[in-house]
This record gives C-alpha cells, structure tokens and sequence, in this order.
C-alpha cells in the first residue's frame, strides 16, 4: 500500500457515561489514544467529534432534534469521504452504526491498530 488512508477511529463517546462530563472526556482520549500510532503507519487519522462537536457549538439549539442527530448525521456524511474504519472496543450504538455504513460502502473495518497496513516506502 502506498497511498494513505483516511481512517475513522470509532468506539464510545457518549455511551456508558451517564453524560458525566469527565467521563466523555475520558473517552475522547481513548479514541484520540488511537490518532497517533495510525498517522505513524502512514495514514491519517478521523474522529468524528472533532468535527461534529465545533458544529454543535455553533448551530442554534432550535435547529436540530437534539445533538445525537448532529453527531450521527455528522458520522454518516464523514464517512463518505473516509477509506476504512478503527472500531475501538466499548458498547457505542453510534460505533456500530459507523461499522454498519462502513461495511455497506465496502470500506475496511479493522477491530485492531495491528490490524491497519502500513504506507510503503
């Protein structure tokens, strides 16, 4: 392989957290854990609250159902552009709902980082 992926770690965000501020914290770390060690195989790293959480701050709370739908809808339109998927261990229905996209465009799911081919050369 010689050209670099854009993978989309997925795994919890939200889930399992009872909406404790720390914990969610926690679990962007987990997923962000996994940012390095792809960019070092060659490739480039996607987490879809770096881009769903900007949005939600700045789209009026009147304009959406709630931010589930921001960060659902975000995951469905980045993963149109993403090459292949990292799911993360962790009970996660928008995880799995990432995977299902992924596996339905034909796109990698790799359930480990030794798992993600390096960029030759």
């Amino acid at each position: 392989m010689n050209t670099p992926l854009l993978i989309l770690i997925a795994g919890p965000y939200r889930s399992g957290t009872g909406g404790d501020p720390a914990a969610i914290a926690r679990n962007l770390e987990r997923l962000e854990a996994a940012a390095a060690p792809i960019y070092a195989l060659g490739h480039v790293p996607m987490i879809g609250e770096w881009v769903a959480l900007p949005i939600l701050r700045g789209i009026d709370a009147g304009a959406t159902a709630g931010d589930g739908d921001v960060m659902y809808e975000t995951a469905r339109r980045l993963l149109q552009h993403c090459d292949a998927v990292l799911r993360l261990p962790g009970e996660s229905s928008g995880a799995d709902t990432d995977v299902a996209i992924a596996r339905e465009r034909g796109i990698p799911v790799y359930a480990d980082l030794a798992e993600i081919p390096a960029i030759e050369g």
